[in-house]
């Protein structure tokens, strides 16, 4: 064991409570005592080289990830997520267990309604980012991966009630969600499954995704979900079935998503083959897509939540009401943000707003719905 070195980040702590482990449990499985497994995680001492490759190897990840070094300059070391073929330069960052994870703002990541703020400039090799944002800003920032278009009023009631917490949220499949969240590429994500079995299929969902990792799921809104059609429904479709046949042109969602799934589910049920769907093969990878092609006329159908269907003008068919939870793992808990949200959850406000949003229903918002 070595004395503390003040430029060195230990990320020990975070990683052995994401394996469930206690401080005396990896101490035996690593032939130290309690004390030196507090030590190292109170940053009074640093490992030796051997003792630091079996901590390694006891926990699945490397030396790198345990210890950092806390460099005074801006250039530091970044997981890129998504790669996307293209030269990336502006990315968003956050810090997640005290490693930097980056996104691209590239291409649809690029624009809202102007071009969104980077959070740092990628280096040439792709694995350096040279931060715009101070460190403090980054303590302060949480990311939420998922598809609720709601997420972004959380973030504003975020920021209203504490300036300086802010969230993140980046479009993904309820999957893509959880998957990268087990991978300690987001602090939350969000799913909404539909329950077709006993339990709550968003709490199954996070513990099969999260594995090793423990979790609380925390209910954020209710939305309607069905068919996205023309306005007047000038082909008077009023369920899946009518999708059938080769007369309606329809766009689907990729696998993973909730809405694939549900579609999927309403089409066995129905008893029509896929293959009778023209489009069913036609995949887009967000609501506004989804939309977008009925708006121009290329799509007479999509699956997708009443309230964007309401701000694009289009003619809605409900199939079924579900709940958007997100999902936190243990250790994130007591992160300054997290608790942030956790209270904007509980506010009046935010339930009042999500209930004025068109097929919102907010009665559940803030209600833990299991852990795991």
């Amino acid at each position: 064991m070595t004395h503390k070195d003040e430029r060195i980040v230990c990320n020990l702590k975070a990683l052995r409570r994401s394996r469930r482990l206690s401080q005396s449990e990896l101490a035996g499985r690593v032939g130290v005592k309690r004390q030196a497994i507090y030590d190292m995680e109170t940053n009074r001492y640093m490992p030796n080289t051997a003792l630091a490759l079996r901590l390694a190897r006891e926990l699945g990840c490397r030396v790198e990830d345990l210890f950092a070094l806390n460099e005074p300059d801006e250039d530091r070391p970044v997981t890129l997520v998504e790669k996307t073929g293209r030269t990336i330069s502006r990315v968003s960052v956050a810090r997640v267990r005290e490693r930097l994870i980056a996104y691209p703002l590239d291409g649809r990541w690029m624009m809202s309604d102007g071009f969104q703020a980077a959070d740092g400039l990628l280096q040439d090799r792709g694995d350096r980012v040279h931060l715009l944002a101070g460190p403090d800003c980054l303590d302060q920032k949480i990311l939420l991966l998922g598809c609720d278009p709601a997420f972004a009023v959380l973030g504003a009631h975020m920021t209203r009630l504490a300036g300086g917490a802010t969230l993140h949220c980046r479009f993904a499949s309820s999957q893509l969600a959880l998957e990268r969240l087990a991978d300690g590429y987001a602090h939350i994500a969000g799913t909404h499954l539909h329950n077709n079995g006993p339990g709550e299929a968003n709490v199954r969902f996070a513990r099969d995704c999260l594995k090793c990792c423990r979790g609380t799921v925390v209910a954020f809104s209710s939305f309607e979900e069905g068919l996205m059609v023309a306005p007047g429904n000038p082909l008077h479709i009023r369920s899946v079935a009518d999708l059938a046949g080769g007369r309606v042109r329809f766009v689907n969602r990729e696998r993973g998503a909730a809405l694939r799934t549900l579609l999927d589910d309403r089409l066995a049920q129905a008893g029509v083959d896929v293959c009778s769907i023209l489009g069913y093969d036609h995949l887009l990878s967000s609501h506004n897509q989804c939309a977008q092609m009925v708006v121009m006329n290329m799509a007479d159908a999509a699956m997708g939540l009443r309230a964007v269907a309401s701000a694009y003008e289009l003619d809605f068919i409900p199939m079924e009401a579900v709940r958007c939870d997100l999902v936190i793992p243990s250790d994130l808990l007591e992160l300054a943000a997290i608790q942030v949200l956790l209270d904007v959850l509980q506010s009046r406000a935010l339930r009042d707003e999500l209930a004025a949003l068109p097929g919102y229903e907010s009665s559940s918002t803030g209600r833990v719905i299991g852990e795991f």
